[in-house]
């Protein structure tokens, strides 16, 4: 994920946004004054002064410089905390701003954990604007700490993403992408699907298919190009991942494959590994069903109608991403444009136009990233009116 994912699209991020600034237009519009001689109205850009900018632990450079590249293309000056668990890349990405030549003091980096480091900065009056992805819990104390001085506060939060596949589908590429969605990144990804429904009549055939597809899946060295599947950032999140594994046997889910941990050579052992691991059986209203877990697992549910599926992928506490798989043209927009999520992809997972706006509804955040949008929040709109 580093060297395929996150590193080009970190460089493709500051690139992207140098040219949505470049490109970006003001408004102006001519209004009748009582007096006949009218007045111009125009708009301008201000940048809105000092942004803290909070990342999580997974693709990390992607995510950062996401924020980074448009605040400081519309004139800001940033601080960024990484996640404890993977400050590396936005340090190094620190040096490469001096060596560029970049003035002391626009991009700044904070290290530490969160609840102190991150606690002292949010709660800092000097600041702005906060912008954040990450975990609603931590999402929520955050618009706490923005309300006071009543700043702006961007967040990108948790989802627990629906998929839901059609009988009239291509099932070759239903299968593919649904294993990628799944278990990329270990499941560690905010846009991952955990939750899927899959139309009665194919049922079985597509569950047998996508444990196949899981069994095959190679677990090893991160950087061995036949590795599929790395272990998990931390022993505190395995153990996180794990509990959810317990519950789920404990709830009585079929576990169509994996549900533990897997055996590794001695040389990988001490890593931090899960198996890929899906299950079918349990009730929309269990912890597996409405929690997100954040691993490499997913819980399948049959359907009968149309309908059904949508109210199911929509009883939800969540709303970030959704993925809808079938062949018919009319569907495809009709569902996708019912199911509250920020994104909806129809064939396809993870695709994404940096011009495009990006975010979550309901408890997966508020505010849009990407484009133009992002420029709404990185800038403060000021209206001059002038008298003719």
């Amino acid at each position: 994920m580093a060297n395929k994912i996150d590193i080009p699209r970190g460089a493709a991020n500051f690139k992207i946004f140098a040219d949505t600034i470049k490109n970006a237009s003001d408004e102006a519009f001519h209004m009748p004054t009582p007096d006949g001689t009218g007045a111009l109205n125009y708009t301008i850009r201000k940048p809105k002064g000092v942004i803290a900018v909070i990342g999580p632990w997974n693709l990390p450079l992607l995510l950062m410089s996401w924020k980074v590249g448009p605040a400081l293309a519309c004139g800001n000056t940033v601080i960024v905390k990484p996640s404890e668990e993977t400050p590396r890349t936005t340090s190094l990405l620190g040096e490469v701003m001096n060596d560029a030549g970049v003035p002391k003091g626009v991009f700044n980096v904070v290290l530490g954990q969160g609840s102190v480091v991150g606690d002292a900065l949010i709660t800092n009056p000097g600041l702005d604007a906060i912008t954040f992805t990450g975990s609603t819990v931590t999402g929520q104390r955050i618009a706490e700490a923005a309300s006071i001085g009543v700043r702006d506060a961007s967040l990108e939060l948790g989802g627990k993403n629906p998929g839901i596949v059609f009988a009239d589908c291509d099932m070759d590429k239903a299968i593919e992408g649904t294993l990628r969605s799944v278990f990329a990144n270990c499941g560690q990804v905010c846009l991952g699907t955990e939750r899927l429904y899959v139309e009665r009549s194919i049922f079985d055939e597509f569950v047998s298919r996508l444990k196949a597809g899981a069994e095959a899946m190679n677990l090893g060295e991160p950087n061995d190009p036949s590795t599929n599947m790395g272990p998990l950032i931390s022993a505190a999140h395995r153990d996180k991942v794990l509990t959810y594994y317990k519950l789920a046997k404990e709830l009585g889910a079929t576990i169509v494959t994996g549900g533990g941990v897997p055996d590794m050579p001695e040389a990988l052992a001490n890593g931090y590994w899960v198996q890929p691991t899906i299950w079918t059986g349990l009730p929309e209203d269990s912890a597996i069903v409405k929690e997100e877990i954040f691993g490499p697992c997913c819980h399948v549910q049959p359907f009968d109608s149309e309908e059904d599926a949508i109210a199911m992928a929509n009883d939800t506490d969540y709303g970030l991403a959704s993925a809808v798989w079938t062949e018919n043209v009319s569907r495809a927009h009709r569902v996708a444009a019912q199911i509250d999520s920020g994104i909806c992809w129809v064939n396809s997972w993870f695709l994404r136009d940096l011009r495009t706006p990006f975010g979550g509804m309901k408890r997966s955040g508020t505010g849009r990233e990407g484009g133009h949008y992002s420029l709404e929040f990185y800038s403060e709109l000021k209206n001059i009116c002038l008298k003719l």
